[in-house]
């Protein structure tokens, strides 16, 4: 296994670690035990955020950026759908 596949498995543990941290924080019952799930999950958040800059900075990680005419189709779809939402009137 070389660097790239290395740092692209912890990028990826840590988005799964988020996502169930974030789940347990929601099914949390107690105040305390979702504080420091908050500060674990925040923790995690900040691990991933510097392995994703770490791999973006070598090359490793990267993407092409969208056209005018692609972004402005997509917020026109996603305005389509809040305004399907029955609280539509509260989104701005």
């Amino acid at each position: 296994m070389n660097d790239r596949d290395f740092l692209n498995d912890m990028v990826t543990t840590e988005k799964y670690m988020t996502d169930a941290y974030s789940t347990a924080m929601n099914e949390a019952s107690h105040e305390d035990l979702y504080d420091e799930v908050s500060m674990i999950c925040s923790e995690s958040q900040n691990m991933q955020r510097n392995l994703f800059n770490l791999m973006f900075e070598k090359g490793w990680y990267s993407f092409e950026g969208a056209s005018s005419s692609t972004l402005d189709q997509t917020y026109q779809q996603f305005t389509g759908y809040t305004n399907q939402l029955p609280s539509s009137g509260m989104i701005q």
